[in-house]
């Protein structure tokens, strides 16, 4: 009968492989979504926009200005805070591969060589502790070499998915900087567009506000010769100065903001404040969206945003960090094996004396630390209950934030055609108090009231084209297109579009 000895270790090995038939751990399962937040938006029907149609992904290519669309792009290659987030997903994956590495064997080569010096008992020359006498470098001491050459492995068997786990726990977080990438694509295209929009609407204010002050300047050039003729008053002269100079103070407000906004579009693109996109800086309208806004579905957009993607990933990786911590309530089992050459001289390694080697498990346990790791399991499913909250909420705030833009961007299309209409009323009455003025149906103070209404209402006009614009954008982020088609992310230099700007 063999020695119960004989048995034990491979008994050990095979209950604990049996203990670990499956991963410690939850396995996971992407969440449910309610059903509700599949449906059409509720303020589509409202809004004019196209509820059929999916979200453009590249949808700054609907208003119809290449220039914008080559910032955009520019921007996509060019911006830092794009490099940095690639960057990251660089390194993301870069530890999803050094998980992946614990599932292949760790190997190790070392050589080495040891000068000793022995003491040696009494006068027989025997070594202390040796048993037998040799020559000696010294009297009572013997001097000699060794000579060693080693191959190590060493493999863990993921009974239990510690390496498993860690491997899910990666690839989740890589596919959250995939997602969080994909996410500063959208915000940057979002900030150029805004940035482009507000630079345009600028310099049309200042325009109209230029044109202002050269209708407002006629009608003082005509109040002045009217006085100076004996039929006016110094007060009527004054009233029509007072319009032009409010007119000519809103113009250094307006080309400031759009110097502003150009250093703002440079920035973006990856460039300094001072190298002005010349394109950019000649822009002089708001660009508009001709056709209806494309906007599909609340299934769609939560399945095209960014953010709601990096959220699940990462409920994704922090339920995988539970069988993690879980895997540490059991055992590890590696199986070590190595083969050495070892001789006293270097011309006897590699002989058949030289050869040794050892193979078998190990099986390591840190058992008394048991408090200390259901310690961080909790720690781990917390954050994994955090991270679906998270995950919910986020679902929450992408169809809030659609549903605030398409009632937004509606409110604003309204505003806007009765401020067009309410600017040609203007624009008309205006006219026709001139003609009554010249023939003398109308006193100077209905010119002047008419002027000023005039001049408002082309102002509101070209702030509300702006809004338009400005609302259009802030849908388009809220629908989450943009990251599908984008170029990748360069570290060379932009090249040069420096325009002077006045």
């Amino acid at each position: 009968m063999m020695p119960l000895r004989t048995f034990a270790l491979p008994l050990l090995l095979a209950g604990t492989l049996a203990l670990g038939a499956c991963a410690a751990g939850p396995d996971y399962r992407p969440p449910e979504v309610p059903g509700d937040a599949k449906a059409p938006f509720r303020e589509a029907a409202a809004t004019g926009v196209d509820p059929a149609a999916p979200a453009s992904p590249t949808w700054w290519r609907l208003y119809p200005d290449p220039t914008l669309s080559r910032l955009i792009e520019d921007a996509f290659r060019y911006n830092t805070d794009i490099r940095v987030a690639a960057a990251n997903l660089r390194l993301a994956r870069a530890q999803l591969a050094e998980a992946g590495a614990g599932r292949l064997p760790a190997t190790g080569l070392s050589a080495s060589y040891a000068r000793q010096r022995m003491p040696m008992s009494g006068a027989s020359g025997t070594l202390v502790g040796a048993g037998r006498s040799d020559a000696t470098s010294a009297p009572g001491q013997r001097d000699s070499g060794f000579y060693q050459a080693g191959f190590d492995a060493s493999y863990e068997l993921d009974v239990f998915g510690r390496v498993s786990r860690t491997i899910e726990a990666a690839r989740g977080d890589a596919g959250a900087a995939q997602a969080a990438l994909d996410g500063i694509r959208i915000s940057i295209a979002a900030q150029v567009a805004q940035s482009y929009a507000d630079a345009c609407g600028a310099a049309m204010q200042a325009d109209v506000a230029r044109e202002t002050v050269a209708i407002e300047g006629q009608t003082r050039d005509l109040t002045r010769r009217l006085l100076e003729a004996g039929r006016g008053t110094q007060r009527d002269l004054d009233q029509a100065s007072v319009l032009v100079e409010q007119a000519n103070a809103q113009i250094p407000g307006f080309e400031a903001e759009r110097r502003a906004q150009l250093y703002a579009l440079a920035t973006l693109t990856g460039r300094l404040p001072a190298d002005i996109d010349a394109a950019a800086a000649a822009c002089r309208s708001v660009p508009r969206v001709k056709t209806p806004i494309p906007v599909g579905d609340g299934a769609a957009l939560l399945a095209r945003r960014p953010d709601v993607r990096a959220a699940e990933r990462r409920l994704a990786a922090d339920t995988a960090r539970i069988g993690v911590a879980t895997s540490s309530l059991f055992p590890s089992v590696t199986l070590l094996g190595s083969v050495s050459l070892g001789a006293p001289k270097i011309g006897q390694v590699g002989t058949s004396s030289s050869l040794g080697y050892a193979f078998g498990p190990l099986i390591s346990w840190t058992f008394p630390d048991i408090a200390a790791v259901r310690a961080r399991i909790r720690q781990a499913r917390a954050g994994s209950d955090a991270s679906l909250a998270r995950f919910q909420g986020t679902i929450l705030t992408a169809l809030r934030e659609t549903e605030q833009a398409l009632a937004r961007y509606a409110a604003a299309l309204d505003r806007n055609a009765a401020l067009a209409r309410a600017s040609q009323s203007a624009q008309n009455a205006a006219e026709q108090t001139r003609q009554r003025f010249d023939s003398g149906r109308d006193d100077f103070l209905d010119l002047l009231v008419a002027e000023q209404d005039r001049a408002a209402a082309r102002q509101a006009l070209a702030q509300s084209d702006t809004d338009v614009a400005r609302l259009q954008i802030a849908l388009f982020k809220a629908l989450g297109g943009g990251w599908e088609n984008a170029p990748a992310a360069l570290d060379t230099p932009p090249p040069e579009r420096t325009a002077a700007v006045d």
